[in-house]
């Protein structure tokens, strides 16, 4: 009985070693390893098959794909973390209140990953993405009339607007 315990417990820790030492990046994704001695490090690990030190490196994988963000009255906000958000309230020029629905396609910079996990943390769609996309519809919205919103200025107000996510991201 104890010998096969023992063997059990050594199987145990053999699988926790062996995935410990590995980290598969797949695809459309990279990760960043956080090192307790030296923290967050700055070396980006792009797909494929990379070696790690047990116990003492974790990796986090991020997403590098064009990822959307969804903005409609289907959306969940009880998620925090989901890449989306509700309708936006905003006051256009002449004082009507509008509510902007729409999809934003972003796409993490894998050079700012390690500083993003560093000093925003995971939650960064919650805390970053999703306050400075509302900020901005709103003071994009406030320059424009609610008839060139929904009108034939359509198209300008779309094109400010993207510059204007483009900038600030």
């Amino acid at each position: 009985m104890a010998d096969s315990l023992d063997k059990l417990m050594y199987s145990f820790v053999m699988e926790d070693v062996l995935k410990g030492v590995f980290i598969y990046v797949p695809p459309g994704y990279v990760a960043c390893v956080y090192d307790l001695g030296r923290g967050v490090l700055k070396k980006v690990l792009t797909p494929g098959l990379h070696l790690k030190i047990p116990f003492w490196q974790k990796a986090k994988l991020f997403n590098t794909q064009t990822l959307e963000y969804s903005i409609s009255r289907e959306f969940n906000p009880e998620n925090e973390k989901a890449m989306g958000d509700i309708p936006t309230a905003a006051v256009t020029q002449d004082g009507m209140r509008i509510g902007v629905e729409g999809t934003v396609l972003l796409r993490l910079d894998i050079h700012q990953i390690p500083a993003i996990w560093q000093t925003i943390g995971e939650d960064f769609v919650a805390k970053i993405v999703r306050p400075t996309i509302r900020s901005r519809i709103r003071m994009v919205m406030s320059r424009f009339d609610k008839q060139e919103v929904i009108s034939a200025k359509r198209d300008s107000v779309e094109a400010e607007l993207k510059s204007e996510l483009e900038r600030i991201f």
